[in-house]
């Protein structure tokens, strides 16, 4: 009996210690999907959100910043100050209207180098104070090269001339034909003249004078 009860308690402590190590989900954060891929000279658009449970400050300031490679990578954006980084010119919009959770960053005209990962860092005014949250692991951008080199058309090269002579194996030469009935024309005309010739001569044999 004491022995039942001992692995009762040991149980309990098990389960209890646990409970007490489960670790809640953060109630604040920034949503991003994990990859993205896209084509050179292409754009691609990387979605992001961001939730929190602070209350806003009546003007609550928000601001939306991007970094790149790494976590506490260089800023390629900001929309206070504002700020792009050089390698970005003309290439990178923001799609986000001030006050709303959510928005696209749009980067054009891609390029190998541009192949890293990206994260959406916001930074608000609270009734709490200025608080920041950021991307923990970003959004991995994979780039493809674009094949520009269109594939010719493969030949065999014994088709070719395999398709041709099938098509003339059976068919002779024209000027052979021509010369052959014009031969059979004339011996026509041997077969037929030399009789006549000979019927000719033998009348004549038989109608001259006696001598």
């Amino acid at each position: 009996m004491a022995r039942l009860l001992l692995l009762l308690l040991s149980a309990s402590y098990l389960h209890t210690g646990n409970s007490a190590g489960y670790q809640k989900k953060k109630d604040f954060g920034v949503d991003q999907p994990d990859v993205l891929s896209g084509v050179q000279g292409g754009s691609i658009e990387i979605p992001f959100s961001f939730y929190f449970p602070w209350k806003l400050a009546k003007d609550p300031q928000m601001s939306i910043a991007w970094r790149w490679k790494h976590f506490h990578g260089e800023f390629i954006y900001n929309s206070t100050r504002p700020f792009l980084h050089e390698h970005f010119k003309g290439r990178l919009i923001m799609i986000w209207t001030q006050g709303q959770t959510s928005g696209v960053l749009r980067i054009l005209n891609l390029k190998d180098n541009d192949q890293t990962t990206y994260f959406c860092r916001v930074i608000l005014q609270t009734t709490e104070g200025m608080n920041s949250l950021q991307s923990i692991s970003g959004t991995n951008l994979i780039i493809h090269a674009l094949n520009t080199t269109m594939g010719s058309p493969s030949i065999i090269p014994s088709a070719v001339p395999t398709a041709g002579l099938e098509d003339k194996r059976d068919q002779r030469n024209p000027s052979l034909l021509s010369l052959g009935a014009m031969v059979g024309m004339v011996l026509a005309k041997v077969v037929v003249i030399i009789p006549l010739y000979g019927w000719m001569i033998f009348l004549w044999w038989k109608q001259r004078p006696a001598a």
